[in-house]
């Protein structure tokens, strides 16, 4: 071969290349092949000579090469339990020298605000007592920073480090800068032009960063979110008709800051199509094709529409159900002309068995009992499938509050074709209520409530409450029972024990005087009967005793100097002093419910009206009949909002007898409006009022004038006779986020009118002042110049009292002398010339002001918060018509109410 090779070195370069069969291989070199005659690992400190020889193939007597070491060591590294390894071969003796991989101490997390520890340590690999490895740490890395990308954290940064410590072992420290949240800066929508770009944005989702939507939850980028944006896209022209659309690319770019992120769509949006013929075409024969065509909402001429056309196909469904056909096979047939630019429509429903219900299945209750659920299904197994009736059932099941929100019975195949299982899979809820709170208020002083309520008691459906509010001003305990079967009927009945005691007050400056102090006792029993699935009839009597009485001190006084403290209307006002005394009424009332909303707790459709009379008189001292009427309606319009219309509305008359200037329905029986109901006014800021203007200064000197400012003004609510109020109210829905918080803000406009009573008779006649010509006068601010009324004094005997000033010590007295001092008439001594006693009163402005029908309204927002203290409120509302005397309030704040 050698030869060969120098011959062909020397001769003649050849003309033509040679054949393949001429040229020469060169062999691969030969590796010495050796055996190895004894192993030594050196450098271990934890594991064993014979762990680190199991991850070769190395042993004592085998023969090795040089790329038997190469693997061997690969082998040795792959374990992941090294940090170094070489492998010295002189004469056959295997010395394999490692540097084993550290135990990490700990893994520390600085930085982190935005993600708690306990989420990074869920996803990381690395932990305690753990082999470090370059490698898992790398991977860790990318984990935490994939972590803070789901919550649009794009800039974020992750440094680690290791620290060196004693016996081979390390502390990782992941450094973290967590960085700004990525915003959504831009979005861009290229193609477009029947619809502006600020129309289509709206329809997204996503929402770009700025000052309009700073509490927005969308303004982050989220990869998912975008792929949900073009699907909205897809659906709203689709249901404006352009069936053709077509989102050709969506990229979403980020700054180079990596702060934000600019999205840019490519659309298409292709012609606008109309709906041509509509028919269908049933196999079932119990079913009018050309019937059911007509009453489609979709008709020929219609811009096409998506979402009509799904609505179309559970309409359907609905009608096949509602004849028993649980499981007919509705399918669209669509049949595009691109010329006509038109969507001819054929709704196909297939052939189906009737169905009847096989049996129905309850599951996950606990706690509550099948009858309880049971109760509330309009079906019965045997039934025929109906699909109305099993929506209501699913209504009247989430109506009871029990269970998880959103259920729904679900439609399963039974054993045969025309047989059907409902499944009733519940998820039960916490029904008991204990609610504890204390605060301070400027009204209220210390306030103190307790209440605790369970709705499912022992799992029977039975409500159980009890309730304590304390405060300076206010005090109540309830107790209240309710059983909705009677011993399994259908029939409710429920029962309610009270106490109440409350106390009205008005402000003179910054200090408070109570005005009246009520105090209620007594007890309610309540039965309903339902008449039909929709009307209830609930029958109630109501025993209670008021005992009405006024602070002696501040409003008592010897009107008539006989020695007998009575109530001063000067003080308390006439209606005040006319409402003072301890009466029982007895009361028995009906109602007329009806009822068909799909839930008790949160309607979003349907509808409830209630009209209620009251007789006061079946014993007891208070005799009245009183008519009350409520109406609530509930749309659901779409992208989960909910409108709804509410109206209420009251008369009360007496049957006692009625006397002048004084209305026979007494100051307590009579109705109220304001906070919370009327929202935009005070607490009985609406209605008929009585307020007194205090009038300084001489009358007679012309200096009289009016204290102004609201604050020196007393201000009496008297209630009345009548009432109505209605809202139109829109409840906005929010994010995921907020929706699981329990958040639900809403808009509103309210109008509504308290009015009716009697014109009370003035406390004081004053008279006017005059001119020397008898012309009445007036003040300055145009307020009637009055004179202060006498009242002057008489003894038991009728004798005109006089007051007597002793000239030694200045003490004065009233006597009936004109002259001197004495008890009698005929024992006067001395020679002082008395003046008359005469108590007079001050004069003030009495004015009757808020009887009115004209309505009142208002406008605004509010937001209902389930919060984990209990249910909250607040609304924000301006008044827009009000009436002189009317109170309004800006911002009310409700804790504990239903909504």
């Amino acid at each position: 071969m050698l030869s060969g090779l120098a011959h062909a070195q020397t001769a003649p370069a050849p003309t033509a290349p040679a054949p393949a069969s001429q040229v020469l291989a060169v062999p691969a070199p030969v590796q010495e092949v050796r055996t190895i005659r004894s192993i030594r690992v050196e450098g271990s400190q934890r594991l064993e000579p014979e762990t680190v020889l199991s991850y070769t193939r190395l042993r004592v007597g085998d023969t090795f090469t040089n790329e038997t070491v190469d693997q061997a060591i690969k082998d040795l590294l792959a374990s992941e339990l090294l940090a170094d390894v070489s492998i010295d071969t002189t004469g056959g003796n295997l010395v394999i020298r490692v540097r084993e991989n550290p135990v990490i101490n700990r893994v520390i997390y600085e930085g982190n605000k935005r993600l708690k520890q306990d989420k990074i340590a869920k996803e990381v690999k690395l932990a305690p007592r753990q082999i470090f490895t370059r490698t898992a740490v790398r991977a860790d890395v990318a984990r935490i920073i994939e972590l803070y990308r789901r919550q649009g954290r794009f800039a974020a940064r992750i440094e680690p480090k290791m620290v060196s410590l004693d016996q081979n072992r390390v502390d990782v420290i992941f450094e973290i800068d967590e960085g700004p949240k990525s915003k959504v800066r831009q979005i861009n929508i290229i193609g477009n032009e029947v619809f502006s770009d600020g129309k289509l944005r709206g329809e997204m989702a996503t929402k770009t960063s700025s000052l309009m939507n700073i509490l927005s939850s969308n303004t982050s980028y989220d990869q998912d979110r975008l792929a949900y944006d073009q699907q909205k896209l897809r659906q709203f022209y689709l249901t404006e008709g352009y069936a053709d659309f077509r989102v050709i690319s969506a990229v979403a770019e980020l700054t180079p800051d990596k702060k934000d992120f600019i999205i840019t769509y490519v659309v298409e949006e292709g012609p606008r199509y109309k709906f041509g013929p509509v028919t269908v075409d049933s196999a079932i024969r119990d079913f009018d094709d050309k019937r059911l065509a007509s009453a489609l909402s979709i008709k020929e001429g219609q811009y096409y529409n998506a979402k009509a056309v799904e609505d179309t196909v559970e309409q359907l469904s609905e009608t096949a159900g509602a004849f028993g056909y649980a499981f007919a096979d509705v399918r669209p047939d669509f049949q595009r002309d691109r010329e006509a630019l038109t969507m001819s429509m054929n709704f196909h429903i297939g052939e189906s068995n009737r169905t009847y219900i096989e049996r129905i299945e309850i599951t996950g209750n606990r706690q509550t009992q099948d009858k309880v659920i049971r109760r509330e299904f309009r079906v019965a197994e045997g039934d025929a499938f109906n699909t109305f009736l099993v929506k209501r059932s699913q209504d009247r099941i989430n109506s009871l509050g029990y269970f998880q929100d959103k259920f729904e019975i679900e439609r399963k195949e039974g054993s045969a074709p025309d047989r059907i299982v409902l499944a009733a899979n519940v998820e039960e809820r916490p029904n008991g209520e204990l609610t504890l709170s204390a605060g301070f208020s400027s009204l209220e002083r210390f306030i103190l409530q307790a209440s605790i309520r369970q709705r499912n008691f022992r799992g029977m459906g039975q409500t159980v409450s009890a309730s304590v509010d304390y405060s300076s001003y206010s005090k109540s305990v309830e107790l209240g029972f309710t059983e909705p079967y009677l011993f399994n009927t259908n029939i409710a009945l429920g029962g309610t024990l009270f106490r109440q005691d409350y106390n009205a007050f008005n402000y003179i400056g910054s200090d408070r005087s109570t005005t009246y102090s009520q105090v209620a006792t007594g007890g309610q029993l309540v039965a309903g009967l339902p008449l039909t699935e929709y009307w209830t009839l609930s029958a109630r009597y109501t025993l209670r005793q008021d005992n009405v009485t006024l602070d002696r001190s501040s409003f008592y006084s010897d009107v008539d100097g006989d020695g007998d403290f009575e109530c001063d209307p000067l003080k308390a006002g006439r209606y005040y002093c006319e409402a003072v005394g301890n009466r029982i009424t007895s009361l028995v009332g009906l109602s007329l419910i009806y009822d068909s909303l799909n839930s008790r707790l949160r309607p979003s459709r349907g509808q409830r009206l209630s009209a209620g009379v009251d007789f006061a008189g079946l014993g007891g001292e208070v005799k009245y009949l009183r008519a009350r009427f409520e109406g609530d309606k509930y749309w659901n319009v779409g992208s989960g909002f909910i409108f709804s219309l509410s109206a209420e509305g009251g008369y009360i008359h007496s049957l006692e007898k009625t006397r002048a200037g004084v209305d026979p329905v007494r100051i307590t029986d009579r109705f109220y409006l304001g906070e919370p109901q009327f929202r935009g006014f005070d607490i009985r800021g609406v209605g008929p009022r009585v307020q007194r203007i205090q009038l300084t200064g001489d009358p007679l000197a012309g200096t009289q004038a009016m204290v102004t400012g609201d604050d020196n003004i007393v201000d009496d609510a008297l209630g009345g006779k009548a009432y109505y109020l209605t809202k139109a109210e829109l409840e906005i829905p929010l994010g995921a986020g907020a929706a699981e918080m329990g958040l639900r803000p809403s808009i509103f406009v309210m109008a509504g009118s308290l009015f009716g009573i009697t014109r009370p008779g003035r406390t004081v006649e004053f008279a006017q002042a005059t001119d020397s010509t008898g012309k009445l006068l007036f003040n300055k601010d145009g307020s009637p110049t009055l004179l202060p009324k006498d009242n002057f004094l008489k003894d038991a005997n009728g004798n005109q009292l006089y007051v007597y000033t002793d000239p030694t010590t200045g003490v004065q007295s009233a006597t009936p002398c004109t002259v001197g001092f004495g008890t009698t008439l005929t024992n006067c001594v001395g020679t002082t010339i008395n003046p008359i006693a005469n108590n007079a009163t001050a004069p003030f402005l009495e004015r009757f002001v808020g009887d009115s029908a004209k309505p009142r309204i208002s406008v605004g927002f509010g937001v209902n918060w389930n919060s984990p203290f209990g249910p909250l409120r607040i609304d924000v509302a301006k008044t827009l018509v009000t009436v002189d005397g009317d109170d309004d309030k800006l911002v009310t704040f409700n804790v504990g109410t239903q909504f």
